[in-house]
């Protein structure tokens, strides 16, 4: 008689959490990015290095820079499609700042975090 292991449910990620938010800060530069984990591809992305947001902002640098860029963001995750997102932050990352500042403004155009 052969006993067959227990099966599992598939990952949970691909599921609940298939697109997920990271973020990237440079001395110069803010960087926010959506990837969809099951593919690992990039689903949208947002600079403060794109010329057409450089020539708006005084700093690239700042929190308004990271809100600028979470707005934008969020209006292009609406755009395709893509109705919540989960953030991943690193381990130095805190809910803080320019951390918050993308977050929030993620959040005010309309896309929901899970």
């Amino acid at each position: 008689m052969v006993i067959l292991p227990p099966v599992r449910p598939p990952r949970i990620t691909e599921y609940l959490k298939p697109y997920v938010l990271l973020m990237h800060f440079s001395n110069k530069f803010v960087t926010a990015t959506v990837r969809h984990s099951p593919t690992a591809t990039v689903a949208s992305s947002a600079s403060s290095q794109e010329k057409a947001l450089r020539s708006a902002m005084e700093n690239t640098r700042d929190v308004a820079a990271a809100a600028k860029i979470g707005k934008l963001l969020g209006e292009r995750l609406l755009q395709k499609g893509i109705p919540a997102v989960s953030v991943l932050l690193k381990r130095e990352q805190k809910y803080h700042g320019k951390v918050k500042a993308i977050v929030d403004s993620v959040r005010e155009a309309g896309v929901k975090l899970v």
